[in-house]
């Protein structure tokens, strides 16, 4: 295997389902790692995995604009797509094939996303997909693990997010998909949804990936200024902390959270939600017995950033 490739670029959804069809008719699997590129270590640490799983990995750069709400950040997130393709071919192995579709909502008949001029209201997005040309309007939904967490703040997230995975799915036919755990309510919907609808396709979930002061690797990060940044280390910290805590004997969930709020309200940040579920169901508990998983969504600044710790006592 060459150390270093360029990957083969491929924009055309027809063209991409012919590219895996023939890596299938030679015997070969196929990973994909879907993204909306700005990629970072965390991204690479997932092709890396891929590696281990199939023969050839594929590796898709799309902003999907349906999971954002007129509130939110698509018109600001950060993308360099030339360096995205530097960073795969750094990657030992490289990527086969990088899947960058200029639209995956145009049907066709001068239908495009028209993402800038977006109503009230959280459909604003999904509206003007729905309504522009031959417009799209099948949507996935996995009803229960979406509503709570990320989905109480974010209603249209996880909709967005479930039909442009199954598209992927649809265009790419992997064998195996990784998703990062740092999403970890997104990783267990994408379980379940292939579950539920029969996709031959293993999900798997890799390890959050940090920098070396502790904070998860996000795209977003670039937005928080130094001062900011410092004080979203408290995330991880108090995430450590409630850890240990819990390792030592406190299992009462509202002692834990309180712990965390307090320690990420002191830092300065605002609390989203600081919840602690169960690692399969996602509801909330109140006293551990079961492996569960402390997640976090916090603002830092106009930055909301997510984390998480599985804890298994």
């Amino acid at each position: 295997m060459a150390l270093h490739k360029e990957p083969q670029v491929i924009t055309d959804k027809d063209q991409m389902r012919k590219w895996s069809r023939a890596m299938r008719s030679q015997g070969k699997t196929i990973a994909l790692v879907p993204t909306m590129g700005y990629l970072h270590q965390g991204h690479l640490s997932l092709v890396k995995e891929a590696h281990k799983h199939a023969h050839v990995v594929a590796v898709s750069i799309y902003v999907n604009p349906s999971q954002f709400s007129p509130n939110e950040d698509l018109s600001t997130y950060p993308s360099d797509f030339h360096g995205d393709i530097q960073k795969l071919v750094s990657v030992p192995g490289g990527v086969d094939v990088v899947f960058h579709p200029y639209n995956l909502y145009d049907y066709g008949n001068g239908a495009k996303e028209n993402v800038g001029d977006v109503g009230d209201g959280d459909d604003g997005v999904v509206s003007c997909i729905e309504n522009s040309g031959l417009g799209h309007e099948t949507w996935v939904r996995v009803q229960n693990l979406e509503k709570g967490l990320c989905g109480l703040s974010r209603p249209v997230f996880f909709r967005g997010v479930a039909t442009i995975v199954t598209k992927l799915f649809n265009i790419v036919e992997p064998d195996v998909v990784v998703f990062g755990k740092k999403d970890y309510q997104q990783w267990r919907i994408i379980q379940r949804m292939v579950r539920d609808l029969d996709f031959s396709i293993e999900v798997i979930g890799s390890e959050v990936v940090r920098d070396s002061d502790g904070l998860a690797m996000s795209s977003r990060n670039v937005h928080l200024s130094p001062e900011e940044r410092e004080k979203a280390l408290s995330i991880n910290k108090s995430l450590l902390r409630a850890k240990s805590a819990a390792e030592d004997g406190q299992v009462d969930c509202e002692k834990l959270r309180n712990l965390v709020i307090q320690c990420i309200a002191e830092a300065g940040g605002k609390i989203d939600y600081a919840e602690i579920v169960d690692q399969e169901s996602l509801e909330k508990v109140e006293i551990i017995k079961n492996p569960v998983v402390f997640c976090i969504a916090a603002l830092f600044g106009k930055v909301r950033l997510i984390d998480n710790m599985e804890m298994k006592l």
